[in-house]
């Protein structure tokens, strides 16, 4: 079968190469692969810039690509809850072999030690292959009416995560939160506004961009779009809650200072070393402190949320999920799929052969 590889820590790798095609083991899924997204971390990996290869020796420094996963159930094990038809998209992180306490309780996205495993990312081969297996309790169903709109769990169980920190921690006291800013208009941030819209918010977006999918996105999503500054924003719509999903140093310092009193600020993105600011740190401490503001970071996600974004994702609409979907890359052309396009929001990479039928879905 056809899989999609990289060695990591050598740029110029990634390769479209024939590997064994997988044996499921007794309490495992044999999926036909139909699709993966391609995120930041992907493109670090395929730069050589992250990423661990299986310890196996047949693996030969190779790691199969591919976290953000969309597969179709041909064999299952009778009583695992999956049949042959199903939409799955497989969990992307394993509890370490001796399990730290969160590991132990399945709370293996706050992994305490790093003993951790990531398929397609950290010592486990990904999704990106015609064929995968999967673990039957590390495999979340899709709706059927999702299509290749259900290759966004993933991304999709991230926020449905940060969404879970918010809560617990504004939980620390009587939390009604009515207003929220989500700054970045990437996957992360539109999947995150989705679900503030789906809670009842009045979510607003800050983003670069003056035009092209992502402005209408928002709209259309009955979110507020902003193209201007934190500061300014929160001079009239001043969140509850801010989920900062750039890693732009700048923002997330203006996001900690942007909340009403007693905000909650959940950051997800990622932020490059080397950089330095200029930051009244005194006035910041003042502020979080004298307004019981609270900032936390979220990244990855357990069983539930994934269960969560599987509930988030059948109830949003369609039409709108699938214009996140701005290209749509075939297996044999993925490098493409790693050169950014001006107007890319999510691009997936198709594993099935075009003339299948599950090309076709």
């Amino acid at each position: 079968m056809r899989a999609l590889t990289v060695r990591p820590g050598t740029a110029g790798t990634l390769a479209v190469e024939t590997i064994p095609d997988p044996e499921p083991g007794p309490a495992e899924l044999l999926v036909e692969g139909l699709a993966i997204g391609v995120c930041g971390t992907d493109k670090e990996i395929v730069r050589g810039e992250y990423g661990w290869a299986p310890e196996a020796p047949d693996a030969e420094g190779r790691l199969v690509l591919g976290h953000e996963s969309l597969g179709r159930v041909l064999r299952a094990p009778d009583g695992s809850g999956f049949g042959a038809g199903d939409l799955v998209a497989g969990v992307v992180r394993r509890p370490d072999p001796e399990p730290c306490g969160a590991c132990a309780h399945d709370e293996w996205d706050m992994c305490r030690n790093g003993r951790y495993t990531e398929r397609g990312i950290k010592e486990l081969d990904g999704y990106g292959s015609e064929r995968w297996t999967v673990p039957a309790k590390y495999a979340v169903r899709v709706a059927d009416h999702l299509g290749l709109a259900g290759v966004l769990m993933e991304p999709t169980s991230v926020v449905a995560k940060a969404w879970e920190q918010v809560d617990r921690v504004g939980e620390r006291a009587w939390f009604e939160p009515r207003t929220a800013l989500v700054t970045g208009a990437g996957p992360i941030g539109l999947l995150a506004a989705m679900i503030g819209v789906q809670r009842g918010l009045d979510v607003h977006v800050l983003d670069l961009v003056a035009d092209g999918p992502k402005p209408d996105l928002v709209r259309d999503l009955g979110a507020t779009y902003h193209h201007t500054s934190v500061e300014e924003i929160a001079r009239t719509a001043r969140p509850d809650v801010v989920l900062e999903a750039t890693g732009v140093g700048k923002l997330v310092f203006e996001a900690m200072a942007a909340t009403s009193a007693y905000g909650v600020v959940c950051l997800t993105g990622v932020s490059s070393g080397g950089r330095q600011l200029p930051i009244d740190a005194g006035a910041l401490n003042r502020e979080l402190v004298l307004e019981n503001d609270a900032v936390v970071g979220s990244v990855n996600a357990n069983l539930r949320h994934y269960r969560a974004a599987a509930d988030a994702l059948a109830a949003a609409d369609l039409a709108w999920l699938e214009r996140l979907i701005t290209r749509r890359v075939p297996l044999q052309q993925a490098a493409s799929a790693f050169e950014a396009g001006p107007t890319d929001v999510k691009v997936v990479i198709e594993l099935a052969d075009p003339g299948s039928e599950a090309g076709a879905t």
